[in-house]
């Protein structure tokens, strides 16, 4: 078996800071945001929270499970949705050669949203005359991507939601958040951190939750959680499963239009029916809406999704259930011998849409950020125009 890690790179992040890590087994890096200018209402008992003005994207990795390593799950602190963006889905395998059509069962055909600080962002307004910033601006930073919350910061967290929530309702789209808060996450690794405890991570899941509001929310619910799970003591395993079905019922019953999705892996790392037997365990046909794939990883929007179908086939549940493919650098597909820390060669994937003509397919997401680094050509989370550029080209 190759030895398999999901990584969630995550660095920096809304009001205050996310902490984030690398690839396998890269560094954890913090970074802190300057306070924006767009503020808030503070959480009851809290000081008021403001929104950063470009918050640096998320990272983090998980220890060897039991089969090809997930790439480091590098979101950015608030990728966007933009009027402009291009919505339709690339082909089946992520190349942009033919556009589908239709609408996934459950997540809404609105647009999604982009969150306009990243790291990418910055970059590309600090680097007008750079003859790669039109390319990493179009295909990149234009492009709406997840918005993650990183760090154990109850204090701030309703408001830092809520800033991002209500940025777009405004712009009448549907905002991708990653909730990344569990206890032990990351196994030990590099990206661990967390809450303390399940009790302080069930009082932080509450108050993300209050900032939801009433529009509508996809989250991404704990990267890693579920699929490396077994890293954990058994009765620790069920009850951070608990956990995880107790949030999904209190984000969706505090916000009626969100949409909650569990870790299901990728499918280079769990067999279907493994994943399907955990997310069981875990309430994900219970109390969510279906399940998330590939994040951080490369493989091919057509494997994903027919792994997907696969999974939802084995969990069973309710015929709603969906799933949701992180398609932000599979272009090219996995590289081979299961490499996944910053391997060259890869290239951006099928664009994000909530329209994407498959069936029980909700929504291709990029929540990965791509052009900043697994931890191994830089610091977890760096961005890198090189890196950028390359994955546009293709």
């Amino acid at each position: 078996m190759v030895a398999a890690a999901s990584c969630v790179a995550l660095a920096g992040g809304l009001t205050g800071l996310l902490t984030a890590g690398g690839g396998e087994h890269g560094g954890e890096r913090v970074a802190t945001a300057p306070a924006p200018s767009l503020a808030v209402a503070p959480e009851p008992s809290s000081p008021a929270a403001t929104l950063p003005s470009r918050a640096p994207s998320p990272r983090t990795t998980a220890p060897a499970p039991s089969r090809a390593a997930p790439a480091s799950r590098t979101p950015a602190a608030g990728p966007s949705a933009l009027p402009g963006a291009p919505t339709s889905p690339a082909g089946p395998d992520g190349d942009g050669k033919s556009a589908a059509s239709g609408t996934g069962a459950g997540a809404g055909a609105g647009r999604l949203f982009r969150f306009p600080d990243s790291q990418v962002a910055d970059w590309v307004d600090d680097h007008p005359a750079d003859p790669r910033a039109d390319a990493i601006e179009d295909g990149i930073a234009r492009r709406p991507a997840a918005v993650w919350f990183a760090d154990h910061s109850p204090g701030t967290i309703t408001a830092r939601v809520t800033a991002v929530t209500r940025a777009a309702a405004r712009a009448d789209a549907v905002p991708v958040l990653v909730a990344y808060d569990v206890p032990g996450r990351d196994c030990g690794g590099a990206s661990q951190g967390g809450a303390p405890d399940l009790a302080a991570y069930d009082d932080w899941i509450t108050r993300f939750a209050r900032g939801l509001g009433d529009g509508e929310n996809i989250v991404i619910l704990e990267p890693d959680a579920i699929a490396q799970s077994d890293c954990l003591p058994a009765a620790d395993r069920a009850a951070r499963f608990a956990s995880l079905e107790r949030a999904a019922r209190v984000l969706k019953a505090a916000g009626p239009r969100t949409r909650v999705y569990f870790d299901a892996g990728h499918s280079g790392w769990l067999e279907p029916d493994r994943a399907a037997a955990l997310l069981r365990q875990a309430g994900a046909a219970r109390a969510g809406d279906g399940i998330f794939t590939n994040v951080s990883h490369f493989h091919r929007t057509a494997d994903e999704t027919a792994y997907a179908r696969a999974v939802l086939d084995a969990l069973g549940g309710p015929p709603g259930l969906g799933a949701v493919v992180d398609t932000s650098r599979n272009g090219n597909g996995a590289p081979p011998g299961g490499a996944w820390c910053d391997p060259a060669g890869r290239a951006l994937g099928t664009p994000p849409t909530l329209r994407t003509g498959q069936a029980r397919i909700d929504a291709y997401l990029w929540v990965k950020l791509p052009g900043e680094s697994d931890g191994c050509t830089a610091a977890p989370g760096t961005f890198s125009p090189e890196a950028a550029y390359a994955l546009v080209r293709g």
